[in-house]
């Protein structure tokens, strides 16, 4: 068997083992259809100029509820002509030792063949503050997060971590992202870094 039916048989595999994990969303909306506020906007715009394939790039897009943290992701998606992957994380996160990282292995391995954006919503049920252990299952929550953590470091795609509860992220994770875009409500300005 040739090496292109082999990485067509494997991503194949890949992605029948991370049905429901997974959402393939086809990318149609446009700057057009944003209606964010000016630092918003540009922060978006350098994501896009700052990318390159084949380079990692972390952001996080920060703000409440229905703020349109996706709709962003999705935009970013368009602009840049990549495929857009939402990860459930409800469904990555397991109460089995290693089995949340195995299931993060195998999404990043899915999104490198693809070429595609990750964007993991309500990122901070998964990447939240570490703790201090206290007993195993406090040492293998907070191996989950060193792994992420290593795991993102050589991802040579974009990943988007979309939150409501910037403030549940420690600060040694805050300083692996390259961008932190605010989606403020109606009423807010945003900030981006």
């Amino acid at each position: 068997m040739d090496k292109d039916k082999r990485d067509k048989r494997a991503t194949h595999q890949c992605s029948s083992d991370l049905k429901g994990v997974v959402r393939h969303i086809k990318p149609a909306t446009t700057w057009e259809h944003l209606a964010y506020s000016q630092s918003t906007l540009v922060g978006l715009r350098n994501i896009c100029s700052d990318f390159t394939p084949g380079k990692g790039l972390i952001c996080l897009f920060s703000g409440a509820r229905g703020t349109g943290k996706t709709l962003a992701a999705e935009v970013l998606a368009n602009k840049l002509r990549l495929d857009l992957f939402r990860i459930d994380l409800s469904a990555v996160v397991s109460k089995y030792i290693g089995e949340t990282e195995k299931n993060l292995q195998r999404i990043f391995d899915l999104a490198e063949t693809k070429n595609a954006i990750l964007l993991f919503d309500e990122a901070d049920a998964l990447f939240g503050e570490r703790s201090e252990v206290k007993n195993s299952h406090d040492r293998y929550a907070n191996i989950g997060i060193n792994y992420l953590l290593q795991r993102m470091q050589v991802y040579n795609g974009l990943a988007i971590l979309a939150t409501n509860k910037r403030n549940a992220f420690d600060a040694e994770f805050l300083r692996r992202f390259r961008y932190i875009i605010d989606f403020p409500g109606p009423q807010g300005d945003a900030l981006s870094k």
